[in-house]
C-alpha cells in the first residue's frame, strides 16, 4: 500500500483533547497511521512526501442533506415560499428530468462540493443509479437513498418502493465501501401513512436507516395536525419510523416535548440554515437540540434552494444565526459549529471512522491555503476557519487516501465538460 507523508503542516484534528497539531501526518492506503511530531526511522519512510507549509489540514466537510441533481435548477425559482416553490417551479420541472439530466446535475454538484472541501454527502433523489455511478467515478464518499413520494396510485407506489429496495441492495457498500444506503419516505405530507409503514418494514428487512424531511415549515406542521391529528414527530413515531436509526432533515418547528422524543429515539437532525432562511421556513432550535443531547449536523439542501453547496457557509451561519436569534453570543461557538460540519456529520450517518484526523481513521481530509491576509494574525485557527475562511481557500482534497483535488484542480472529473453538459441539460429542460 502506498504511504504518503505530509510534513510542516498544521492539523485541526477535531479531537476535543488535542484539537490542533503541528508537524507530520502519514497515511497508508486508505487510512491515517500517524499524526504528531516528525517521526524518524522506518515509520518516516514513505512513497510520497508532501510539504504542507502554509497549509491547514482538517477533516473533509460532511453534507448530511441534499438533492444533487437539483443544481440544474439553481436560480430557476427564487424568492418563493416552500410549497409554492415546490408546486409551481420544482416539481413540474423535475418531472421532465431524465436519467441523463440527473447525471449532469449530480456531477455539477459533486464538482462544486469536492472543490469546496466536501468529502462526504447525503443525497435523496430519483434515478439514483446515476447518482451512485457519479459518486463512484468522482472518488467521493456518499450516503444515498431513492427518495419516495407516495402521492400516486398503488401500483406506482409499489414500483417506487421496489426501485428503492433494489437500489439499496445494489449499492449499499458499493464503490469500495464509499457508498452506503438508506430508505427515504420523502416527507409525512407526501407519503400516506400506510406507505410510510411499508417503507419502514423494508428498512427493517434491509437493516438500513431512514432519512426523511420533517417539520420544515409551520404550514407543514399545521396541515399534518389537520390531516392526521398529530404533529409530524408524533405521527412518524406512531408509524414506527423511529424504530429504525433515523436522520431527519430540517426539524425547524419543534416543541420541547418533540425534542425529548428525538433524543429518546436517538434521531439525528440535519440542520440546513441557508435553505431554511432562503425559503423563510424559520430557524431550527439548534441550541436546544444540542443541550438536549440530540446529534445535529449540517446540510446544504439542493442548489435550487440555497443556492450553493458551500459547507463553510453553513458552518458559519450555524455559528452566527443562533447567536442573533437567541441573544446569546455563545449559543453555538465556533468549535461546535465546525463539529457540526465534520465529525458530527459523519456520526449522524453512522460512520465511525470518518470525521477526525487520528491514527486508524479514514484518510478523508482537506487542505486550505492559510498564507493569505484573512488568516492573520495566527490567533485562533479554528475561529479563522469558521469566521474568516471561504471555500475558495481549499487547495487539496483527499478521500480514502486518494487525492481528488491537488492545487485546486480536480483530478477525477472533467470540469469543463461537466459545466458544459449541465448548461445544455438546463437549456433542453426549459425549452421542452
Amino acid at each position: 500500500m502506498k504511504k504518503t507523508r505530509i510534513d510542516n503542516g498544521i492539523f485541526i484534528t477535531m479531537k476535543e483533547e488535542n484539537p490542533v497539531v503541528t508537524g507530520t501526518m502519514i497515511m497508508e492506503g486508505s487510512r491515517i497511521v500517524y499524526i504528531g511530531e516528525p517521526p524518524a526511522g522506518e515509520l518516516g519512510e514513505c512513497d510520497e512526501r508532501v510539504d504542507g507549509k502554509g497549509k491547514l489540514f482538517l477533516p473533509g466537510f460532511v453534507n448530511t442533506h441534499g438533492h444533487a441533481a437539483m443544481s440544474l435548477l439553481r436560480g430557476y425559482g427564487d424568492d418563493m415560499a416552500l410549497q409554492l416553490w415546490l408546486q409551481e417551479k420544482m416539481w413540474p420541472m423535475e418531472a421532465k428530468f431524465t436519467a441523463a439530466d440527473v447525471r449532469s446535475g449530480t456531477l455539477l454538484s459533486i464538482l462544486e462540493m469536492v472543490k469546496g472541501g466536501t468529502t462526504m454527502f447525503v443525497d435523496m433523489y430519483d434515478h439514483m443509479n446515476e447518482v451512485a455511478k457519479a459518486v463512484e467515478e468522482s472518488g467521493l464518499r456518499a450516503c444515498l437513498t431513492r427518495g419516495v413520494i407516495g402521492l400516486c396510485p398503488r401500483e406506482v407506489q409499489d414500483a417506487k418502493l421496489e426501485e428503492a429496495v433494489r437500489f439499496a441492495k445494489d449499492w449499499h457498500g458499493g464503490a469500495d465501501g464509499r457508498i452506503t444506503a438508506m430508505m427515504s419516505p420523502h416527507a409525512p405530507y407526501t407519503c400516506p401513512p400506510d406507505y410510510i409503514e411499508r417503507i419502514v418494514a423494508a428498512a427493517h428487512e434491509l437493516n438500513l436507516p431512514i432519512h426523511t424531511h420533517m417539520s420544515e415549515t409551520a404550514r407543514e406542521v399545521q396541515e399534518n395536525v389537520e390531516q392526521y391529528g398529530s404533529r409530524p414527530v408524533a405521527h412518524l413515531e406512531k408509524l414506527g419510523v423511529f424504530s429504525r436509526p433515523t436522520l431527519v432533515a430540517h426539524g425547524v418547528h419543534l416543541t420541547d416535548e418533540e425534542i425529548g422524543i428525538l433524543k429518546q429515539y436517538d434521531v439525528r437532525v440535519s440542520h440546513n440554515p441557508n435553505s431554511n432562511l432562503k425559503l423563510a421556513s424559520g430557524v431550527a432550535r439548534v441550541p436546544e437540540l444540542l443541550k438536549a443531547g440530540v446529534l445535529v449536523s449540517l446540510g446544504t439542501d439542493g442548489a435550487a434552494s440555497n443556492n450553493n453547496l458551500d459547507m463553510l457557509e453553513e458552518i458559519r451561519l450555524a455559528a452566527l444565526i443562533h447567536k442573533g436569534v437567541s441573544g446569546d453570543p455563545v449559543a453555538v461557538p465556533a468549535w461546535d459549529a465546525l463539529k457540526l460540519g465534520t465529525v458530527d456529520g459523519a456520526r449522524s450517518i453512522w460512520l465511525e471512522d470518518v470525521g477526525t484526523l487520528q491514527p486508524g481513521m479514514k484518510a478523508d481530509f482537506i487542505a486550505m491555503d492559510i498564507d493569505q491576509p484573512h488568516f492573520f494574525p495566527r490567533t485562533n485557527l479554528i475561529s479563522h476557519v469558521v469566521y474568516s475562511a471561504t471555500s475558495r481557500d481549499v487547495t487539496d482534497v483527499c478521500v480514502d487516501g486518494r487525492w481528488l483535488v491537488r492545487n485546486r484542480e480536480c483530478l477525477t472529473l472533467d470540469e469543463e465538460k461537466i459545466m458544459h453538459e449541465a448548461q445544455g441539460a438546463f437549456e433542453r429542460l426549459t425549452s421542452a
